[in-house]
């Protein structure tokens, strides 16, 4: 995949059931789709944050005039979780009582928030506890597709959480000596569970994987769902998909 046909699926993808629609039309793993379509909304709500945020006056009026905060979030195209946040932050809610009665609606005091926040917990799949879970479970099941490579591979390695606090920066994996690959040594590797855009590839690599190859020296880091295919390389990080771990060990 080009970053052409990633934007063309991103820009499909507006709402979660445009995910089961375009899988269905297109014959494209859902799962892919569902994180493609988290990495847009995702990035949208990190650059629209503040314009929502500057506009709550009117759309809190909106909502006291009985507009849903479902319907509302909805109609800013914003994940409905974060515009109920702001929205009930302004009503007069604690930060800590709004994740309470995400994690518990029946907590809320006031019936029409139990039900509201019922309905946008439902119909966010990405802030929402559910979907947070999909994406911590998602990420935990690509370290231990890495994990059972390096041992079936009689690979030595340390994982992120036994070397925490010695460096700066940890890798998922930092092999106890380096694997010759293709001629190369490979100190480290890094499993990303989703989808390799040029976008989050860079946004890898400045905040992790660039400060890896400077502790480290060079390494691989894979991303599971694929990656685009015209990113520009960096020296010290090659990048691979699943495929890379499916086939013989080329040392």
């Amino acid at each position: 995949m080009n970053t052409r046909e990633y934007q063309d699926l991103a820009s499909k993808l507006h709402f979660p059931s445009d995910i089961g629609k375009l899988a269905r039309d297109r014959n494209i793993n859902r799962e892919l789709l569902l994180i493609i379509y988290t990495q847009t909304v995702v990035r949208d709500a990190t650059k629209r944050y503040y314009r929502i945020k500057n506009k709550s006056d009117k759309l809190l009026w909106q909502w006291k005039n009985g507009t849903t905060l479902a319907q509302l979030a909805r109609n800013e195209r914003f994940p409905p979780v974060l515009l109920s946040l702001i929205l009930m932050r302004d009503y007069g809610l604690t930060r800590k009582e709004f994740w309470k009665y995400v994690r518990d609606p029946g907590a809320a005091k006031e019936k029409r928030i139990q039900r509201e926040i019922y309905d946008v917990v439902r119909e966010d799949i990405i802030y929402s506890p559910a979907g947070m879970e999909v994406q911590y479970q998602r990420g935990k099941k690509g370290e231990a597709r890495l994990q059972e490579w390096l041992e079936d591979n009689g690979i030595g390695y340390r994982t992120e959480d036994e070397i925490k606090g010695e460096y700066e920066k940890t890798p998922d994996a930092l092999l106890d000596k380096p694997l010759k690959i293709d001629g190369q040594d490979i100190y480290w590797i890094e499993s990303k569970a989703n989808f390799g855009d040029n976008v989050e590839i860079r946004r890898n690599n400045k905040k992790q994987l660039i400060p890896y190859t400077e502790i480290f020296g060079p390494g691989i880091v894979v991303y599971w769902f694929g990656h685009v295919n015209d990113y520009k390389p960096v020296e010290g990080v090659r990048i691979v998909d699943a495929k890379f771990f499916q086939r013989p060990l080329r040392k």
